[in-house]
């Protein structure tokens, strides 16, 4: 019988099938079109208005986290932004629909959650709910963190919500970056480092990249 959440739609900013550079592990990282917020120097400012993206169904989206699992071994989804959070009802149904692949749930607010806690929405409650790590706070950028990997500015806070994951090593290493080129166009994610903050202006090309005879590639690099 049908699943009455397959109906529901989200507009999506943009998809990673599968990064390194959003969370532990491989993840299948998720970008919301839309947040109420408006951090000074946002990564992403081309997602904070409400309109645009890509409408897509949980359906669709689910359907491509279990081929990205089967092709790529995802052990989890990340869902970034804009701000999962002003998209809490297909937020939640993602992260359940996530967790009953197997997956565990990474998600970043700029709300805190003590805030989060106190809403009125039973949404909210059951995106927190069935989330792992909940990176909290607002993007400030005269604070850039350095220390801590995969996180944005000092001021943000890690929460392991289950006992899945906890502050091991690999939260210590450096922030990391990842450049895609595929034919004509280039896709950065993940952090850069300060003195690299001018490729998150333009991170996908507006004009076609010049191409002489190349295929459509993918590099991966780690901002040191």
């Amino acid at each position: 019988m049908p699943d009455a959440r397959d109906e529901l739609t989200m507009q999506i900013a943009q998809v990673v099938p599968c990064t390194e550079a959003e969370g532990p592990g491989k993840r299948f990282a998720l970008w919301f079109q839309g947040c109420p917020l408006r951090c000074p120097g946002c990564c992403n400012p081309e997602f904070l208005p409400f309109k645009g993206g890509e409408t897509k169904t949980l359906l669709e989206m689910v359907e491509w986290i279990a081929r990205a699992k089967a092709e790529s071994g995802i052990e989890g989804i990340t869902l970034l932004g804009g701000e999962p959070f002003a998209h809490a009802v297909p937020a939640a149904a993602l992260a359940k629909a996530a967790r009953e692949l197997g997956l565990t749930v990474m998600a970043f607010s700029g709300f805190l959650l003590e805030d989060l806690r106190a809403r009125p929405e039973p949404e909210v409650r059951e995106l927190i709910d069935h989330t792992d790590i909940l990176v909290d706070g607002p993007y400030l950028r005269d604070e850039p963190d350095t220390e801590r990997r995969w996180i944005g500015s000092r001021n943000q806070r890690i929460h392991f919500l289950t006992p899945r994951y906890s502050q091991d090593e690999q939260w210590r290493k450096k922030n990391t970056l990842e450049i895609r080129v595929s034919g004509r166009e280039i896709v950065v994610n993940g952090f850069p480092a300060a003195d690299a903050v001018g490729l998150w202006k333009g991170w996908r090309r507006k004009k076609p990249l010049p191409v002489a005879n190349a295929k459509p590639t993918t590099n991966e690099a780690e901002a040191k």
